[in-house]
């Protein structure tokens, strides 16, 4: 068996009630003054507040940064971290979604760096990181990206997709409370929800997978199929909402160590071209993409179709079809157009998203199946007719 390396958070606090720790957290830090990066809509239903309370009652200096964005911009980055290098902040506390946790992590870390955010990306920047930066607690306020426990942090460039990758992005806390979820609207929910799915999906296909992230990426699929559709259909679901929570935390750890492949590869220039949620690129790739690659990975697909429907009678290929199958239905059931023609992408788009596709090398080369620059045109375009390849 090959070595794998296993990385995980310093330290998570997870469960209903798991907000409650955040206060003894940053005790734990002795600091006083404290950035929080969350969202205006968090500000504007009371959440942030409502998190924030028990820090002002103790006398903590605290900041919210609301300049945040979906998908957010390489500007949008710069503008944060030239905020938190001005602040003299002692540490930084991220509340809200992928994005804006990933915000956070870029303001920790490069607070304490020179130059700009575009001098530390992973394709074309040309410094590296060299010292941990500010602290960090990360509260995810849905159930998708994992980013709170990952050392990733996603910005969005002209037509693409670029990231920050390195350890020292790791939040030092992370805490993972579904009653933060409950307000999660219907199709966030879904996108999110599918996105961490594809999390687990790819995490357990990968090349880089190990007994250990296949056994997380199995839980969390597990959480995350049975739980989705009520999670989506009644947002007070407690059950629900504590499974997908899980859910989307087990897969971040175990895509963060496995890695994730070729639906995020094709995923990231549908954000940068046409803007299109994380979430919602994911989704609407996620069957095409395990269609192609089928043939290459039967038997752990078949193992994934085990797992999440209990049937284990059937042939690694008949079990293998049917996990596509499914894979298929979870997206049509949450309400995720199934076509990029869903999504108003016109067929003259399909060169340019396999131009800025085949970039994605680091992502590209976890995949189970080779994917070449025509099967990656070959793949858009499936997902474009609506015609699961075979």
């Amino acid at each position: 068996m090959a070595v794998s390396k296993l990385v995980f958070p310093a330290l998570s606090y997870t469960g209903w009630g798991a907000i409650e720790q955040l206060l003894p957290s940053v005790d734990s830090f002795q600091v006083k003054r404290i950035l929080c990066v969350t969202d205006e809509i968090l500000v504007k239903i009371g959440l942030a507040e409502q998190v924030a309370k028990p820090l002002i009652e103790k006398g903590y200096e605290l900041d919210l940064y609301t300049d945040v964005e979906p998908e957010p911009s390489l500007a949008c980055g710069q503008k944060l971290v030239d905020y938190a290098k001005t602040g003299q902040f002692e540490l930084v506390v991220g509340l809200g979604g992928g994005s804006t946790l990933d915000l956070a992590k870029i303001a920790a870390i490069l607070a304490t760096h020179d130059g700009k955010v575009a001098d530390y990306l992973n394709l074309t920047g040309t410094k590296t990181l060299e010292n941990h930066g500010l602290p960090s607690i990360l509260i995810p306020t849905t159930s998708g990206t994992g980013s709170e426990v990952t050392n990733i942090s996603v910005l969005s460039l002209e037509t693409t997709k670029d990231v920050i990758t390195d350890d020292r992005l790791m939040a030092d806390v992370a805490i993972v409370d579904p009653q933060l979820t409950l307000s999660l609207p219907a199709k966030v929910t879904a996108a999110t929800g599918v996105d961490a799915l594809t999390h687990a999906v790819e995490a357990f296909l990968s090349v880089q997978a190990s007994p250990t992230t296949d056994g997380l990426a199995l839980q969390a699929a597990r959480l995350i199929d049975r739980s989705i559709r009520a999670a989506v259909e009644n947002g007070e679901d407690q059950e629900a909402r504590t499974n997908m929570s899980m859910g989307s935390y087990i897969a971040g750890l175990a895509f963060f160590n496995a890695g994730v492949a070729g639906v995020h590869a094709l995923a990231y220039p549908l954000g940068g071209q046409f803007h299109i949620p994380h979430g919602e690129s994911n989704a609407v790739l996620l069957p095409y993409v395990m269609a192609y690659i089928r043939s290459s990975c039967e038997q752990k697909m078949a193992q994934l179709y085990e797992a999440l429907s209990g049937d284990m009678g059937k042939s690694a290929a008949e079990a293998s079809h049917l996990f596509v199958k499914r894979m298929e239905a979870i997206v049509r059931d949450v309400g995720i157009p199934s076509t990029l023609q869903g999504f108003h992408i016109p067929k003259s788009a399909l060169e340019s998203l396999t131009n800025d596709a085949v970039k994605q090398t680091r992502l590209l080369a976890r995949s189970p199946k080779p994917l070449l620059r025509q099967d990656i045109y070959a793949i858009y375009e499936a997902a474009f007719e609506g015609k699961l390849p075979n």
